[in-house]
């Protein structure tokens, strides 16, 4: 223990060196135009490398591409697998797990160890994996890998550990659960069916032991062959054959029938005892004809169950069976109760069903009372004990892709109001009709949450659609729900589609949010290039007219040279130049004299009255207008300030701001008129016009599409790949333009430039408000807007407000350059600002208040709190301390002293790759940089040293889902979509990792399984209830032999065993286990003593009563009874 306590303490130690050696070499390397005595390199930094861990927290959202469903009706937990090798596990709200198959393989089949805290899964690549649910991160213990079989079909009995596997060739292994490995009994397929019979039966397709004989096993073959196979005797009791292909099998509890479902919509019903033909044939959908002829065939019923209750007739429950005419209609699930069937359409196809019982033993009533139907994108759960069989209201975070997730946002540390306020608001747009029951999968117990901070999840979605999750403490639970869309005119048809359309479906597509959650104002950018700016309020408002602006926002110069060589575009010019047209003010007109459209917006404002409910309304819409046959290009960046009343964006083009409170454009410029006088680069006047090819990737494919080596070595902004649909930052000659119809990323298209010009043009990627330093002589900070480009340039735009009251209302905002140009390499993509002690200066805002109640004591205080009242620095407190500004680009970071402008540290953060993402976020009382690489690695940076803190290759981008909504936030968290239904959660925070395990919740809680159903008085004596059977006995080694080494090869699991499974490893698990397993067979043997106990109680009791009857008639004639 010392030795380990020393080696720990020398490796802190190492690692304080080493944090030390690179934070010189940070500073060494440096500007040169830094001083060694400034004061700004003496700023403490309490990060370090010690306080970062990378760790995936906690998975949301609806599994993708679902394959196979299980429950477990004791623990009431449910778990999905999919056709990537995930696991889903489900228990109460709140209470969520997440793993992974390391082989990837589809999950075909899941097995519950029903109330023994574990799972078996079945795999396509004919693989078996036990898991242990007992800890709160599942792991596998056993896995089986079948060599020269193909796994079709399992069955495992309730409180057995011999699990049945049916193959593709026909046949039937049995496993034991507990050590994982082939009993040698083995039910051959040319034994089970008749010897005459020629052709062989077909994969297994089912397996079921009959409820009142565990000693008999009804086996489907796919060809119409069942089969009940004796298992004491190893022979076929009976064999029922019918000439359509079977789908399954379901037992009535009695055992004494069963049902099939076949591949032309019949359910035919058989009795045991009777073989020859089927008791009953039903066509639920189709055409009963009569004269004994067969019906219409229908499609394949592909699942049926057959569920008793005891004061009632039996549930049939199928999915499929529709007729073949129904074409067009929706997936529906038939429910057949009495007399009645009820046929419920689904929105998606139905890939499994469950129903729920109240008992988990199969040879009682069954008494059940929901569905489970996993659907393809969706779960619902049917209430069956209420009329009409509505569904359950869905607790859990599965509608995330109701419609496709289009960008998405990350905030921690809220103001602690902000949820309530989104909750109250959101309550009101929930849907009516749900049963009224309570949740049925309610198992497991809650985590215990350190994380105190309310955290909240923005998702912009391509139908227009805006949710607010709350995401506190590892949970997810939507919030509120903004439809965007209903602030403009919708198309009824396609033919009545405007012809301005600049993208062919989606046109309402989110494509940048930009929140203030201290004064709740919220700006949306959408992929028809229009900005739309809300405000919050909880009263119902009617907007008479919806203010809107159109801006003109024009392009005519071409980017030939930049200052660095290796950014060189190649030169299309052309001799005609043309000059610029600014646009600063809304125009009617919608085309020009020779027909070509001009000045007209690609979507149309709502003209009537619009009702807008409590949350978020109108504030104003802003939308980019075509120019001259031209259509506006999509937004790359977007920004809005609360205490400036302002609102900016930028596409290629140029940048735009508005005054949403005067409603009035204050700034258009093309991006080449942002420099004036100080250009650093050589342009030409654009090229002629050129064959029309689409361009602007739509926001809304979600499609798994890869991306090869040589795409992720480019920058998401180069010809194949769009970051946020933004442009070029680096243009190598070499590089050969495509035709962006090959991006396999895009899916909605619109009419612009060629490639190539379109590829040159300097587009604004980054927009900052701040309040400081503007130029180099200031003395005092004003408000200024830091503009950030592709080509990697920093331009900073001074602000110049009125003071605040009625004059903020009147005077309008004086907007211009300040001169001061600062350049990075690749296109910028994060500002921010830290004070002179390096803590983050968080952007100007003004606190929320409602404004659709006036009050005029209410509305003079805001007013006076308004900042800042004034920018002139007569006015202004003079401050005499630096500030700091943290510039992340593509490729580099620099942190850049104000107002001197000095570059104090400068950081290559990768030179082959470029950066995807990059936030400054703060963490345990400290400020860094973190990135998020399109190689793969997540690394942090110190502040304002950029000091490298943690550097971890975490994920290649595989897609450009991931680059579009990968986020990081405060305190350590960040997110992604890992694929278009789910959210992946993951965590840089050293503390956060620790404190995971209590905050995750516990799948597995301690629950008596309920008792046996009694069998009754003369069921017991004469034995005409249940037949258990000792497989032990059957399938045992000693009885059965070893299967062959080559059938199935057992693999050890990774995962540890905890709880009652043992919390040991090595021999201790193995004494557990087999404690456990004395312990069960010690319950069982108690068991049958008790039952034979009272059987002899019960004759004793009989053999008395009947001796009293004949003492008491022994005397008697006949004719005197």
């Amino acid at each position: 223990m010392k030795r380990q306590r020393r080696e720990a303490v020398t490796m802190k130690t190492i690692r304080k060196v080493l944090d030390n050696l690179a934070a010189a070499s940070s500073s060494s390397s440096s500007s040169s135009t830094s001083q060694p005595g400034n004061r700004e390199l003496d700023i403490p930094e309490t990060l370090q490398s010690e306080h970062f861990q990378l760790c995936k927290t906690v998975r949301h959202g609806f599994p993708f591409e679902p394959s196979a469903l299980a429950f477990d009706p004791v623990q009431k937990i449910l778990a999905i697998g999919t056709q990537s090798g995930a696991l889903r596990l489900f228990g109460r709200p709140g209470v969520e797990c997440f793993c992974q198959h390391d082989s990837g393989a589809a999950v075909i089949q899941l097995q519950f160890l029903i109330n023994e805290g574990a799972l078996v899964s079945a795999l396509e690549d004919d693989t078996l994996h036990l898991w242990n649910l007992r800890q709160k991160r599942p792991a596998i213990l056993h896995s089986l890998k079948f060599n020269r079989e193909r796994i079709t079909f399992c069955h495992l009995p309730f409180q057995s550990k011999w699990l049945y596997v049916g193959t593709e060739k026909g046949n039937i292994h049995i496993v034991n659960v507990e050590s994982f490995t082939l009993s040698g009994y083995v039910i051959m397929w040319n034994k089970a069916i008749e010897l005459s019979s020629k052709s062989h039966p077909g994969p297994v397709v089912h397996i079921s032991d009959n409820p009142m004989d565990e000693g008999k096993l009804l086996i489907g073959y796919e060809s119409g062959i069942v089969v009940l196979w004796d298992l004491k005797s190893k022979k076929a009791d009976y064999r029922y054959t019918y000439d359509e292909a079977i789908h399954s099998v379901a037992w009535h509890h009695e055992g004494k029938q069963f049902i099939c479902s076949h591949s032309d919509g019949t359910l035919t019903i058989w009795n045991v005892r009777s073989p020859a033909r089927p008791i009953q044939t039903i066509v639920p959908h189709g055409k009963q004809i009569k004269d004994g002829k067969k019906p219409e065939p229908c499609k394949p019923i592909l699942k049926v169950e057959y569920k008793t209750t005891r004061y009632g007739e039996p549930f049939i429950i199928l999915s499929g069976g529709l007729a073949y005419d129904t074409v067009g209609r929706r997936p529906c699930l038939t429910v057949m109760h009495g007399k009645s069937t009820a046929v419920l359409e689904m929105d998606y196809s139905i890939v499994d069903f469950l129903t729920l019982c109240e008992t988990p033993y199969s040879n009682d009533f069954q008494e059940p009372y929901a569905v489970v139907v996993l659907l393809e994108k969706d779960l619902v759960v049917i209430d069956l004990a209420q009329n009409g069989y509505p569904i359950f209201e869905n607790p859990y975070p599965l509608n995330i892709h109701e419609s496709p997730v289009t960008c998405c946002e990350y905030f921690a540390d809220c103001p602690v109001d902000l949820i309530p306020a989104l909750y109250s608001v959101g309550a009101r747009q929930k849907r009516q009709g749900y049963s009224k029951k309570e949740w049925p999968i309610s198992g497991g117990n809650w985590g215990v949450g350190t994380q105190s901070y309310p955290e909240i999840i923005i998702t912009g979605h391509a139908d227009g659609s805006i949710k607010f999750w709350d995401a506190s403490a590892i949970t997810l639970q939507v919030l509120y729900k903004l439809k965007t869309a209903k602030v403009f005119e919708k198309s009824r048809n396609k033919d009545d589609k405007p012809s301005t359309d600049i993208v062919d479906e989606d046109p309402y597509a989110i494509q940048m949010i930009s929140w203030c959650p201290e004064s709740r104002m919220l700006c949306v950018a959408g992929v028809s290039a229009h900005v739309i700016v809300y405000r919050f309020s909880k009263q119902e408002v009617t907007a008479d007219v919806i203010p809107m602006l159109e801006v003109r926002l024009l392009y005519e110069i071409n980017d030939l040279e930049s200052p660095d060589i290796e950014q060189v575009p190649t030169p299309s010019g052309g001799p005609n130049s043309q000059p610029i047209v600014l646009q600063s003010h809304p125009s009617t007109s919608s085309s020009s004299s020779d027909g070509i459209r001009d000045n007209v917006p690609c979507l149309r404002v709502k003209s009537t009255p619009l009702k807008q409910s409590p949350g978020y309304q109108v504030e104003l819409v802003t939308q980019l207008v075509w120019v001259s046959g031209e259509p506006p290009q999509q937004i790359t960046s977007l920004a809005i300030n609360s205490a400036y009343g302002l609102v900016v964006f930028g596409n290629c083009n140029g940048i735009a701001m508005v005054d949403y409170i005067q409603k009035t454009v204050l700034l258009n410029l093309g991006t080449v008129e942002l420099y004036g006088s100080n250009d650093p680069y050589q342009r030409q006047p654009r090229s002629p016009r050129k064959t029309r090819q689409p361009s602007g990737a739509g926001l809304c494919d979600i499609n798994e599409t890869t991306v090869t080596t040589e795409d992720r070595c480019k920058s998401p902004t180069s010809a194949k790949m769009s970051r946020k649909l933004s442009l070029p930052t680096e243009l190598k000659p070499e590089l050969v333009f495509t035709d962006v119809r090959d991006n396999s990323f895009s899916r909605s298209r619109s009419s612009s430039v060629t490639s190539i010009d379109k590829e040159s043009r300097e587009a604004i990627s980054a927009l900052h408000f701040c309040e400081t330093f503007t130029r180099k002589p200031d003395i005092s900070t004003s408000p200024c807007l830091w503009v950030g480009t592709t080509l990697g340039t920093v331009l900073v735009i001074v602000l110049n407000l009125p003071p605040g009251g009625d004059q903020r209302l009147l005077q309008p905002v004086i907007v211009s350059p300040s001169g001061t140009i600062l350049r990075l390499k690749g296109a910028i993509l994060r500002m921010a600002f830290l004070d002179t002690v390096g803590i983050l200066i968080p952007p100007a805002f003004e606190s929320w208040r409602e404004t659709n109640v006036p009050d005029e004591k209410e509305d003079k205080e805001r007013l006076k709190k308004r900042r800042p009242v004034s920018v002139s620095p007569s006015s202004s407190q003079e401050i005499s301390e630096n500030q700091y500004a943290v510039i992340c680009s593509e490729k580099q970071a620099k942190v850049i002293s104000l107002p001197s402008q000095n570059c104090i540290h400068k950081q290559n953060i990768t030179e082959t790759s470029f950066v995807l993402r990059g936030d400054v976020v703060s963490l345990n009382n400290g400020t860094c940089l973190a990135c998020f690489c399109a190689n793969g690695h997540i690394m942090t940076f110190s502040l304002p040293s950029l000091r490298p803190l943690l550097d971890v290759n975490y994920l290649p981008l595989t897609n450009m889902r991931i680059a579009r909504t990968f986020c990081f936030t405060n305190n350590g968290q960040a997110l992604y979509l890992v694929s278009p239904s789910e959210i992946q959660r993951i965590t840089y925070s050293q503390e956060t990792c620790e404190n995971l395990q209590e905050m995750l919740g516990e799948l597995f809680t301690p629950v008596e399984t309920p008792e046996a159903p009694n069998r009754g008085f003369f069921k017991g004596l004469f034995g005409g209830g249940a037949q258990s059977l000792d497989r032990e006995d059957l399938f045992g080694e000693t009885v059965s032999g070893k299967a062959p080494r080559s059938l199935a090869q057992h693999i050890p699991g990774p995962g540890g065993i905890e709880g009652v499974k043992g919390a040991a490893s090595g021999i201790a698990a193995d004494l557990a286990r087999a404690r456990l397993a004395l312990d069960e067979r010690g319950q069982k043997l108690g068991e049958a003593e008790e039952r034979t106990a009272a059987m002899l109680a019960s004759a004793d009791s009989l053999s008395k009563h009947a001796h009293e009857m004949m003492l008491k008639y022994k005397d008697k004639k006949w004719y005197q009874f």
